[in-house]
C-alpha cells in the first residue's frame, strides 16, 4: 500500500514550492491549450446547457454576444440549442474563471507561469462589482465595457506585463496577507500591489495620456483587479500538486451553480460532485435571500491553496462585506487547520503569529471531523442578466468528500 502520509507531503511541498508568475496577457485562442472558436470554458464541473444556472446562461448569452457569433439573446439561445456551441469546464485546459467563470475564445487572458514546475494557467480580466458578466449580466452597458476592456486597456496591459519582466504572484499574495487581505473576496492590498508594480508601465504603454489616466482609474477603482491573476496563480500552485499517487489532497474545488465538484491529487481527474448550496451573507439594498442563486465560481481555488476563508484571519475586515464578527474570521482559520496538512512556508498571518496559513485540503480529515472547507464568495442573482447581488459564506457538501474517499479506498485497496 502507499503511504499517504508521505503523498501528501509531496503533493503540498510541490503546492507552496510553485513559484507563479505573471508573465502576460494575450487572446484566449492564442495561448489557452484546446482553446477553439467553437468552445466556452465555464466554471465548476462539466454541465449542459439544460442544466446550467440563471446567473451561468447569462454569462453564456454575453459572451456569445460580446464574441460576436450572436446578436441577441434569441440568437445567442438559437445557437446554444442547435448544438453550434461546446463547454467545456475551464479547469480542463489550466484556466479558471470568477463566478460564471465564462471564456470565449476572443477575450484576453492573465498568463501565469509556475517558474519551478513550468505549468501555465490562466485567468480572464476583472470587471468589478456588480452588473458585470461573470454574474450572468449581459446588457449594452455590461458589454460596452467589456469591449473598452479588450480593446484599449488590454493591449496597454499587455505590453505593460511583458515590460514588467513578470510580477512573482506568490510574493504579491504573502505581502497581501500582511496588509489585511485573505486573496479572495478581500483583495485590497493584493490590487494596490499589483498597480503599483504595473503603473509606470501603464503609462509607458498607453498610445495617449488620457488613455493612461483611463485605464490606471479602471484599475484604481477596481478593488478586486487583482482577484483574477492570484486565482490564477492559486491555480498553477494547485495544479503542482495535482497527480501524487496515493495522496488524498484536494486540488480543485469549484462551483457551476449547480453543482459543487472536487478533484483529488491521487484520484487523477475525476469529478466528485453534489449540489450546490445557496451562499449565506449581505446583500446590496434592493435585494434578499430570496433573490440569491445557487453557489458558483471556479474561485474556491484560493481556499483550495491555502488562502480565502483559510486565511480569513489576515483579513477580519471581511467581516464588513460578508457578515459575520472579527472573532468569526479568526475562528473560521483555526478550524481550517483542523483539515488540512500542512502550514503554508511562504503566507503567513501576523494575528496568529505569522502562522503559515492551513493548506492542502486531507479527504480523511474532513470526513474523520464532518469539518467542510470555509470558502468565502460573491453571491449572483438566480436569474440571468441581473448580476451580482451581495457577497457571503459558503460550505461545500460533505457528501462529495466523502465519495472521494471511498473512491480512494477502492483505487488503493484500503
Amino acid at each position: 500500500m502507499v503511504d499517504i502520509g508521505l503523498a501528501n507531503a509531496e503533493a503540498v511541498s510541490r503546492m507552496m514550492e510553485a513559484r507563479p508568475v505573471l508573465v502576460g496577457l494575450a487572446k484566449a485562442r492564442d495561448v489557452i491549450p484546446g482553446m477553439r472558436e467553437t468552445l466556452l470554458l465555464h466554471a465548476g464541473p462539466p454541465i449542459s446547457w439544460e442544466r446550467m444556472s440563471g446567473p451561468m446562461r447569462g454569462a453564456v448569452i454575453g459572451a456569445l454576444i460580446f464574441g460576436g457569433r450572436a446578436t441577441n439573446e434569441a440568437e445567442a439561445t438559437a445557437l446554444v440549442e442547435a448544438g453550434l456551441v461546446e463547454f467545456e469546464p475551464c479547469h480542463h485546459h489550466q484556466a479558471v474563471g470568477p463566478m460564471a467563470g465564462v471564456i470565449c475564445p476572443s477575450m484576453s487572458v492573465y498568463i501565469v507561469e509556475d517558474k519551478t514546475h513550468g505549468n501555465r494557467s490562466f485567468s480572464n480580466l476583472n470587471e468589478g462589482y456588480g452588473k458585470v458578466l461573470r454574474f450572468g449580466a449581459y446588457s449594452p452597458e455590461v458589454l460596452d465595457r467589456l469591449r473598452w476592456m479588450e480593446e484599449v486597456m488590454a493591449p496597454v496591459l499587455a505590453e505593460a506585463i511583458e515590460a514588467s519582466g513578470g510580477i512573482d504572484l506568490r510574493a504579491l499574495i504573502a505581502e497581501a496577507l500582511h496588509m489585511g487581505d485573505e486573496g479572495h473576496n478581500r483583495n485590497r492590498a493584493g490590487s494596490a500591489l499589483l498597480l503599483k508594480a504595473l503603473a509606470p508601465l501603464v503609462v509607458r504603454a498607453s498610445p495617449s495620456l488620457d488613455v493612461a489616466a483611463e485605464v490606471l482609474r479602471t484599475l484604481c477603482d477596481n478593488a478586486i483587479n487583482a482577484l483574477n491573476p492570484i486565482m490564477a496563480a492559486c491555480k498553477a500552485m494547485a495544479g503542482a500538486g495535482h497527480g501524487v499517487e496515493g495522496s488524498t489532497v484536494v486540488t480543485t474545488m469549484a462551483r457551476n451553480g449547480t453543482e459543487f465538484g472536487i478533484r483529488v491529487s491521487g484520484l487523477g481527474d475525476r469529478w466528485f460532485t453534489a449540489p450546490v448550496a445557496v451562499p449565506q451573507g449581505l446583500y446590496f439594498p434592493g435585494f434578499k435571500a430570496e433573490d440569491a442563486g445557487g453557489d458558483l465560481g471556479d474561485s474556491t481555488i484560493t481556499e483550495t491553496a491555502g488562502i480565502g476563508g483559510f486565511a480569513m484571519a489576515s483579513a477580519p475586515a471581511i467581516v464588513n462585506f460578508v457578515g459575520g464578527t472579527p472573532r468569526d474570521a479568526l475562528n473560521a482559520t483555526h478550524e481550517m487547520y483542523e483539515i488540512t496538512c500542512a502550514e503554508h512556508k511562504y503566507w503567513t498571518i501576523p494575528a496568529l503569529g505569522f502562522r503559515g496559513t492551513p493548506t492542502g485540503i486531507d479527504l480523511r480529515k474532513v470526513v474523520e471531523t464532518g469539518i467542510v472547507p470555509r470558502v468565502n464568495t460573491g453571491i449572483a442573482h438566480k436569474e440571468a442578466g441581473v448580476g451580482q447581488i451581495g457577497a457571503g459564506l459558503v460550505r461545500p457538501p460533505l457528501r462529495v468528500f466523502e465519495e472521494a474517499l471511498l473512491a480512494f479506498a477502492q483505487e488503493y485497496g484500503y
